[in-house]
Order: C-alpha cells, then structure tokens, then sequence
C-alpha cells in the first residue's frame, strides 16, 4: 500500500496543480460569473492539502510497516475525490444541490485524520 499512497498522492498533486491552474485561467470567466471563484480555490486547496496527507501515509507507511495507515489514506484519496470533487461540480455548473455531498468529503478528511492519529499514538515511539 505504500506504493499506492505515493502514487496516489502525485497524482492528486499533478492534477491539484493543472486543475488550479486550468481556473485560473481558462475557467475566470465561467467561475466569475457564476460567482464561484471562491469555491474552486477552496477545492483545490484541499486537494493539495490531503495531496500531502496522502504522501505522508504512503512515507509513514513505508517507515512503520507495523502499524495500518491504509485506512487514512483511503479515506483521504475519498475525500479529495467527494470534498473537492463536489465543489469543482459546484463551482462549474452552479447547480447548488451539488454541494450536498460536500460535507462527506469533508467527513471522510476528519476520519482520516483521526485514523492517522491514532495509528501514530499506538507506535511505541517517543
């Protein structure tokens, strides 16, 4: 898993950067009016911001082979894909009801969290 998590996270990243650029750029005009520039730069910044969750389990995994950092990983991939994804549908279309799956991305980034928290609490490091 650890292979994947790596992976996982340029690929997150790789496209954070194109997808963030990609706005800024070709999707001004639509994102301004639609009034949603905000909410597009708010979806890549999470992207980006679990993009480096992603790489951290994937090194953390490679480090401490006994404990189970999967679990973070796979929801943090999950909620870049619902968090982040929902709110570039949201942002392009402006259809709003889009935005009510946003929270379980967001639900999924703090279980991630969490989980990687208590797989490091559980190392018999100090």
């Amino acid at each position: 898993m650890t292979k994947f998590f790596l992976l996982a996270g340029t690929i997150t990243g790789f496209l954070a950067v194109a997808i963030g650029a990609f706005g800024a750029h070709g999707l001004r005009e639509l994102l301004t009016a639609h009034q949603r520039v905000d909410t597009f730069e708010l979806a890549v910044k999470y992207q980006f911001y679990h993009t480096f969750a992603l790489l951290a389990v994937g090194v953390l995994s490679y480090i401490f082979r006994e404990a189970n950092f999967a679990p973070a990983g796979y929801c943090f991939l999950g909620g870049i894909l619902i968090f982040s994804g929902s709110l570039y549908a949201l942002a392009l279309t402006n259809v709003g009801k889009l935005g009510a799956i946003t929270p379980i991305g967001g639900l999924l980034f703090l279980v991630g969290w969490a989980w990687l928290f208590w797989q490091i609490y559980k190392l018999k490091i100090q």
